[in-house]
């Protein structure tokens, strides 16, 4: 059985259960002074506690997600993957070693109100490995494509993308069926909020077990450099996405929010806007990342945000911090971050009064997240008026591909 599969955690349970009961029935059968007696009653509180606290660690994995498979788990799950097929859709034949990414399968897209699975109505997931030609590195993911994507009308124009990352060591699968991406985009989508947008859904660090904080690691992983150069490269081998400035955003939860405003921060030709979801401003430092420095303390320094702020020139950016005002110091440090920005660098905030650092409270701050990152990507060059229809309009409808941008700035007052 897959650590993830449902009858796994249910026979764990029943096991658990089973267990306290048999403890109980057998705890008197033993009362007595002798080494079997006295090893009956270390093996029953042992086999217990282990059943128990294998029981809740899979309901944990079970609702966030931190390992999708027993070699993930493990850490067995770290070989590159073969580069195939480049051109302008992902293939799953044999081809010369090239810039792309390798499609995986296709999956549903959830919570689309009945509306089906025809991609011209609700968009099409992707589940694909993100190869890294420069780096070596890898990741698996999903590529979802809005509707549009798959009109007759826009059937050579080009998208904008944003690169979502989940926290560290969530997976992919957690932006899609807990923070729900895809869904959240096509209702915005259909209410004029937020224009038609490729996402690239990821976790933070392409070098698991390995918590690499998106840093370029003097002898391991390049991380920084696998999302800068390697994922930008290959998605626009296989997707139409759009280039130049303002074609790329970036935003994730936790790690992911951190990576997101270090990558846009550091890399501002690559990345034009950030959102972070209740992200942190220095690199973490434990026995999940390692040495990620190599001991060079302007290495470190480069790595945390405010330094960047107060010693380095300011990036001409726009990011987006959205927390709560209940998630521990994180609330405090937006502010902060905020009020040491400087021109050309532009920093929004977004608050909701109550939640903690979990994926409920993400879920409330992820539509106006979305819709004020889509009014800083670039916009499809397409003659359309801004879309007013509450419903999805037929295939060939013109509906979404602008962004409403007052509409957006209106709803962050409004929610915030």
């Amino acid at each position: 059985m897959g650590l993830t599969s449902h009858k796994l955690l249910a026979l764990c349970v029943v096991l658990a259960v089973l267990s306290v009961l048999g403890t109980l029935w057998i705890w008197p059968r033993l009362a007595y002074r002798s080494w079997p007696a006295l090893f009956g009653r270390l093996a029953t509180i042992v086999s217990t506690q282990v059943i128990l606290v294998c029981t809740l660690a899979l309901l944990a994995n079970d609702y966030f997600v931190f390992y999708s498979s027993w070699g993930d788990l493990l850490g067995h799950n770290r070989q590159p993957a073969t580069i195939q097929g480049a051109g302008p859709s992902p293939s799953t034949g044999a081809g010369a070693a090239a810039a792309g990414v390798q499609l995986l399968g296709h999956e549903q897209v959830p919570a689309t109100g009945g509306l089906g699975q025809d991609p011209a109505q609700v968009g099409r997931l992707d589940r694909v490995r993100i190869p890294g030609g420069t780096t070596g590195l890898s990741t698996d993911g999903y590529v979802y494509l809005p509707p549009q994507y798959f009109r007759e009308p826009f059937k050579d124009q080009h998208f904008p993308a944003v690169v979502v990352m989940t926290g560290f060591p969530g997976d992919a699968k957690n932006l899609i069926t807990k923070l729900r991406y895809p869904a959240t985009e096509l209702q915005l989508i259909r209410s004029g909020a937020m224009q038609p947008t490729v996402q690239v859904l990821m976790r933070p660090s392409p070098s698991m077990p390995q918590d690499s904080e998106c840093e370029d690691i003097p002898g391991g992983p390049q991380s920084q450099t696998y999302f800068t150069t390697d994922v930008p490269r290959d998605i626009r081998a296989s997707y139409r996405i759009l280039t130049g400035n303002g074609s790329l955003g970036v935003m994730g939860d936790s790690t992911g929010g951190y990576c997101a405003l270090k990558l846009t921060m550091e890399h501002p030709d690559v990345f034009a806007a950030a959102v972070s979801l209740s992200g942190y401003f220095r690199a973490a430092e434990d026995f999940t990342t390692g040495d990620l420095f190599a001991g060079s303390q302007q290495r470190r320094e480069q790595a945390d945000l405010n330094w960047r702020l107060a010693h380095l020139p300011a990036p001409k950016v726009s990011v987006l911090l959205a927390d709560s005002k209940e998630d521990g110091s994180t609330y405090a440090d937006s502010h902060a971050f905020a009020a040491a920005a400087r021109p050309p660098m532009t920093v929004s905030q977004a608050t909701v009064d109550a939640g903690g650092h979990n994926f409920t409270t993400w879920v409330r701050l992820l539509p106006p997240s979305l819709s004020w990152l889509s009014a800083h990507l670039s916009a499809p060059a397409l003659p359309a008026a801004l879309p007013s229809a509450t419903s999805l309009p037929p295939p060939g409808s013109r509906e979404g591909m602008l962004p409403a941008r007052e509409t957006t700035r209106a709803m962050v007052r409004q929610i915030y």
